[in-house]
């Protein structure tokens, strides 16, 4: 008896690790905030339409995160005179040079999150799997060429994984309870005293 129940530890403890990485995940993990200095494009009274910058390299999310919820709110100080978003694709046309610099305004993109009608100064974006960029400008008669940008990351498990290892987590707790005090035993135990 005494060796079943320490055989029966073992799925206790991967049982409890399952439920504390759960717990772990419903709290989430938070990650310093970054502050960085964002370029913006200024946009005169006279321009037609207010020219976007983009990063120049994509922002790869692989596949694999999809196991993943990872959120980034993006704050910045001057909504009033400038917006930021991200993208998903974007026209050939609008390839930005080596500077960053695009001749594309913001009709021509599609925005995953934030853009121009962001008009709060922040927004949450959500990474899922595939290739994002970042874009900005300044809005009509802004003269602003650079802001201050906050990023706010905060990582959680998907969903799934996190119900997959609750019922896996508590299926190996009974299971071990049951290995180590069974309950028919003791019910037999008590029945006969």
């Amino acid at each position: 008896m005494n060796m079943v129940r320490i055989l029966a530890s073992f799925p206790f403890v991967v049982g409890g690790l399952c439920v504390l990485i759960v717990i772990g995940s419903l709290v989430g993990i938070d990650i310093d905030d970054s502050r960085t200095d964002v370029p913006i494009v200024p946009c005169s009274d006279d321009s037609v339409g207010c020219v976007v910058g983009m990063t120049t390299e994509d922002l790869e999310v692989p596949s694999a995160f999809v196991l993943l919820e990872i959120s980034m709110e993006l704050e910045w100080d001057e909504p009033d005179r400038s917006w930021i978003g991200v993208i998903s694709d974007y026209p050939d046309e609008c390839e930005p040079d080596s500077s960053g610099l695009t001749t594309c305004t913001s009709e021509d993109f599609d925005f995953v999150a934030g853009g121009p009608d962001s008009t709060d100064g922040s927004f949450e974006f959500v990474l899922e799997p595939g290739k994002y960029r970042f874009v900005t400008a300044g809005k009509d008669g802004s003269t602003l060429d650079e802001q201050l940008v906050i990023i706010s990351p905060e990582i959680h498990l998907a969903g799934f994984v996190e119900i997959v290892l609750t019922v896996i987590g508590f299926t190996l707790l009974m299971g071990a309870s049951q290995m180590a005090f069974p309950l028919r035993e003791m019910w037999k135990r008590f029945r006969d005293a």
